[in-house]
């Protein structure tokens, strides 16, 4: 080999990583962004979602994730670095205040977001069929369903008619779900005890609390924070003999007793559709937002039996699932 030869071969190989690098760097970013805990199975719900619009993480798409343990205040800073290093795409899937704060943060940046209330209302869109902006996403309905999911605690705890509802106040959609259910449980016959956390500790002692105050059941509100901490909710619900209603099935999964919500799996899965969607170029003004059409009542039978809650075959027909 000739010595011209060498040193093309040796500039070459110096090369590859440059273009190895040039060609990562090349790839879309999508920003995703979830003020709760790490959760394998949604990232895996989302990441498929991307797969049927043809990206694949790592291969022809880079995914940044950005999980805020509850720390609802990071937002702001979190889609302000991401507005500012120019992102392909902003997910944010079971965020209302996300998807506010995004919105704030960027008028031309593609979001993508999933809420559990009118997304019309919350001032994210012009209209359901077309958006308008550069949002787009899906609603799946969790305040809708306030009145539901007490009417369905009230059916398989008769008795109980002091319940304790328990916000994360640092989540402010906690104040929809303060508006909607006092109404909801004053038709039932139903007193409300209001109670407030935001941290594993405080959880703790609402706990404590609403069983001092001999509250009989409790309902646990919509919030990405509550949810992952559902193994620690179904062990204070066992030890204090608690039946708790909570808005996702993880959470009955996980031990709790019952739960009425959105297929949340699916919801995410389809974020990461319409994710994809818009890197092959479509436009979110032009992506009618989605609504949520898989609702799931399930019920953990062993929990009940536990509890010494007699579900009846009427109830039991309702459910969609039965864990035992």
């Amino acid at each position: 080999m000739t010595r011209r030869q060498i040193i093309t071969l040796l500039g070459g190989a110096a090369a590859w990583p440059l273009a190895a690098r040039a060609q990562q760097s090349a790839m879309p970013v999508v920003g995703f962004v979830n003020a709760g805990s790490s959760d394998a199975p949604l990232a895996a719900a989302f990441r498929k979602g991307l797969n049927e619009a043809g990206y694949f993480e790592g291969q022809n798409v880079t995914v940044e994730y950005h999980w805020l343990e509850g720390q609802f205040d990071r937002l702001a800073a979190v889609m302000a670095d991401l507005v500012r290093r120019r992102v392909a795409v902003i997910a944010t899937p079971a965020g209302n205040y996300a998807a506010q704060v995004a919105k704030a943060a960027t008028t031309s940046i593609p979001i993508v977001f999933g809420v559990s209330e009118d997304p019309v209302k919350l001032g994210l869109v012009a209209s359901l069929a077309r958006p308008g902006g550069n949002l787009t996403g899906i609603n799946f309905f969790v305040t809708e369903l306030t009145a539901k999911r007490l009417a369905l605690l009230h059916d398989l705890v008769p008795k109980a008619v002091r319940i304790a509802v328990l916000v994360n106040p640092a989540n402010p959609a906690s104040e929809s779900t303060l508006r909607e259910i006092p109404e909801a449980a004053r038709a039932m016959g139903l007193q409300i005890q209001v109670l407030k956390a935001s941290t594993k500790s405080e959880i703790e002692a609402a706990f404590a609390t609403l069983v001092r105050d001999r509250a009989e059941a409790l309902y646990v509100a919509g919030d990405v924070f509550f949810t992952s901490r559902r193994v620690q909710f179904a062990t204070l619900a066992a030890s204090y003999r608690i039946p708790v209603t909570y808005p996702s099935r993880e959470a009955v999964e996980a031990g709790g007793l019952m739960s009425y919500a959105t297929d949340r799996v699916d919801m995410w899965r389809q974020v990461g559709a319409y994710t994809g969607q818009i890197l092959k170029g479509a436009k979110p003004a032009d992506l009618p937002v989605l609504q949520s059409t898989k609702f799931e009542f399930v019920i953990n039978l062993q929990t009940a039996r536990a509890l010494g809650i007699e579900v009846p075959n009427s109830i039991q027909l309702l459910a969609d699932e039965l864990i035992e």
